[in-house]
């Protein structure tokens, strides 16, 4: 089969592997919820020592992955199983750092919501759940082209729609992860990073943004 191409992870793929070998530096098992292509994960596992990285998607893309792994020849991607956020259930397998990219706008908020529960459910104590996309604080857009690209992806479907960090922060503790980092990145966008507490039960207080760090082009 012929690999598929996204231009997304082209454009985006340095800078948040930037900030992955600071975040999941001495992790060893990574889960990715919504491998797309599998660009990415070919493109961060082998530069991520020791770790291995697990794939997942709708079946229908699970061809494409294979394609970009079976090129790569990596043997620390695993190939990709089956998971839908509506219905997967968490794996038996614990992880130490779940990762996703561009899901949160395109899924809705009910499948968000099950998206944080399942990475919760994942995570070993002190373990990372890293969220790159575009993204809202405190109910404003950072940028007008932010604003326009909700409103498109609104006029496609309703239940889309670029998430409130402020929102995602309360379904996090929700879940026993608490707002641990964000990271500004080009084009707009965001990587924030939340961690697992290890009683799963967060204040109620917000414990704010830990460290802003500029990640540019």
């Amino acid at each position: 089969m012929q690999r598929p191409c996204a231009a997304a992870p082209v454009r985006n793929a340095a800078a948040i592997l930037g900030v992955l070998q600071h975040e999941l530096r001495g992790r060893k098992a990574i889960f990715e919820i919504g491998s797309g292509t599998g660009q990415h994960a070919v493109t961060f596992a082998p530069m991520l020592p020791g770790a291995t990285w697990q794939t997942s998607d709708l079946e229908q893309s699970h061809d494409g992955i294979r394609a970009w792994i079976d090129e790569s020849g990596l043997d620390n991607v695993l190939p990709p199983v089956a998971f839908d956020v509506l219905t997967a259930k968490a794996p038996d397998n614990r992880y130490d750092a779940v990762f996703s990219a561009n899901t949160a706008h395109i899924m809705s908020f009910s499948a968000v919501r099950r998206m944080f529960e399942l990475a919760a459910a994942m995570l070993d104590y002190s373990g990372v759940f890293c969220l790159y996309g575009p993204f809202k604080r405190g109910g404003r857009f950072s940028t007008a082209s932010n604003e326009a690209f909700d409103a498109s992806l609104r006029a496609r479907n309703p239940a889309m729609g670029v998430r409130d960090l402020d929102e995602l922060d309360a379904v996090a503790r929700q879940h026993g992860m608490k707002p641990a980092r964000i990271y500004a990145m080009p084009a707009n966008n965001y990587l924030v990073v939340w961690s697992r507490t290890e009683d799963r039960q967060c204040s109620n207080g917000d414990p704010g943004i830990a460290q802003l760090s500029l990640i540019s082009d």
